[in-house]
This record gives C-alpha cells, sequence and structure tokens, in this order.
C-alpha cells in the first residue's frame, strides 16, 4: 500500500533505538521522540501525485498507470522546530487522505 522513510536528526538519534531503526516499544517512533523531549505540536505536509518510479510499481506490484501519492510530513516544536521529515508514498488508487484543521486567526 505504501512506503514510509523517516529521517531523523543524528544530534537526536544518536546512542537511542531511533539510530538502530529496532523495535521502538509499545509507542513506536512518537513514544521515543517524546522521551527525548520531542512533542510534535505543529506538523507540515506537502503532498503531490507523481507517476511511480519503477522500484516503486515492482515493490508495491502496482497496475500499469497507477500514480503515486508522494507526501512529506515534517514534526515540528512548538517554537516550529522541525525534528523529524517522512516521506510517504502511496498508491492512489488505494489512499485517501482526510484533514481536519483548525484555523488561527
Amino acid at each position: 500500500m505504501q512506503v514510509g522513510i523517516t529521517y531523523i536528526p543524528w544530534s537526536i538519534a544518536k546512542g537511542t533505538a531511533l539510530a538502530k531503526a529496532e523495535n521502538l516499544g509499545a509507542r513506536s517512533l512518537y513514544g521515543r521522540l517524546e522521551d527525548l523531549g520531542y512533542t510534535i505540536d505543529n506538523i507540515r505536509e506537502e503532498i503531490t501525485a507523481r507517476p511511480a518510479t519503477r522500484e516503486e510499481a515492482e515493490g508495491l506490484d502496482l497496475p500499469p498507470g497507477v500514480p503515486m501519492i508522494d507526501l512529506w510530513h515534517t514534526g515540528m516544536t512548538s517554537d516550529k522546530q522541525p525534528f523529524e521529515v517522512t516521506n510517504f508514498c502511496m498508491r492512489a488508487d488505494y489512499s485517501a487522505l482526510d484533514y481536519d484543521m483548525p484555523v488561527d486567526y
């Protein structure tokens, strides 16, 4: 259905389970980040659609012509300092995006 790759600065991940990509426990990635003092207070997401690469088409068993949703998610602190970025590549024929966001005036 999708492939996701997360990037975390080495200054945050060094010496932790995050650096080894091992079992991160019950609260997973965001639980480990919270343990280190990084709570997601702001999110930025950039979404585009594009053709699948050959590797994606083979790995996700895509029929010909199925586009990909390419979503870049950035988790940020309350002062909008980014501390993790995840790139999700999703089959567009099996995926939907649904957002509910407050509007600040």
